[in-house]
């Protein structure tokens, strides 16, 4: 059984709509618009467990929150030869790790 306040809600302001809309990554076709960030975010709380219930009630899949599944900490990127080599200069003028360089550089953009 899923928990739906395990998964991962975002709360932003629409210029368009001049209202806050809370999303919610998990499921990317919804959304609830409201005046408030709070409104916004408790709106889709609500629809979201309404969802979770439905699709557990009809024996459908239900998505696992982003905050309960297990990573491994590997990840593989493809890159243009002349980036590779760019970034592996990079690293040994820095004396580290091709890894260490790339992983420093994701978690600082």
């Amino acid at each position: 059984m899923v928990n739906p306040d395990h998964y991962t809600y975002r709360v932003s302001f629409s210029p368009e709509d001049l209202e806050h809309v809370a999303t919610v990554a998990e499921f990317p076709s919804l959304s609830w618009l409201a005046g408030t960030p709070q409104d916004a975010l408790s709106g889709l709380t609500e629809l979201v467990h309404d969802v979770v219930a439905d699709m557990e009630r009809n024996g459908e899949p239900v998505p696992e929150p982003l905050a309960d599944r297990e990573y491994s900490g590997r990840f593989q990127v493809r890159v243009l030869p002349e980036l590779h080599r760019s970034l592996v200069i990079r690293a040994h003028e820095q004396n580290v790790s091709l890894n260490r360089l790339v992983s420093d550089k994701l978690a600082s953009a």
